[in-house]
């Protein structure tokens, strides 16, 4: 009897590299010219980005700088949920932005939905904020990836412990 193969299906966000992004964009726009004088700012604030600048033009290029910066650094932005722009102190503007890590509720449905309606030999249990997908055949796991992968999620999930 063949033994059964697994693998977890996670969203995961590497809070090391979104501190290094940060970094990296606020070097750049301290040097930029077109940020001189300017009071543009991001923080990294537990699982939150705060972007701070003087308007709503500069806030679109400091997204611009970070998200080049975050990609450059594999960090998913898919997994960003920007928030309502809003006023801050002396006229500037302030955005929020979420780091989503994890698969919540209604995105593990619809993976699970997603594998259900592959016709593939395997199981998915949802596992906290994981998913777990086991199946006796290492083929149809592969195939349960690539499904995954074409499929148009609103967060980037990862395959870990491939077993």
């Amino acid at each position: 009897m063949a033994k059964e193969s697994s693998f977890d299906i996670v969203s995961k966000v590497d809070f090391s590299e979104v501190q290094n992004a940060v970094n990296m964009a606020m070097k750049e726009i301290q040097n930029r010219y077109d940020f001189k004088g300017s009071s543009s700012d991001i923080k990294l604030e537990g699982e939150e980005l705060v972007l701070i600048s003087d308007d709503e033009f500069k806030m679109n290029q400091l997204k611009d700088v970070l998200i080049s910066k975050l990609i450059r650094r594999n960090v998913p932005i898919k997994n960003i949920q920007y928030e309502k722009l809003e006023s801050a102190f002396s006229g500037n503007v302030r955005q929020r932005a979420k780091l989503v890590s994890g698969i919540d509720k209604d995105n593990a449905k619809k993976i699970n939905t997603l594998i259900k309606n592959s016709k593939l030999k395997v199981k998915s249990q949802i596992q906290d904020d994981q998913i777990r997908v086991s199946g006796k055949s290492k083929d149809d796991l592969q195939k349960v990836i690539a499904i995954i992968r074409e499929a148009d999620l609103p967060i980037d999930v990862q395959f870990v412990n491939f077993r």
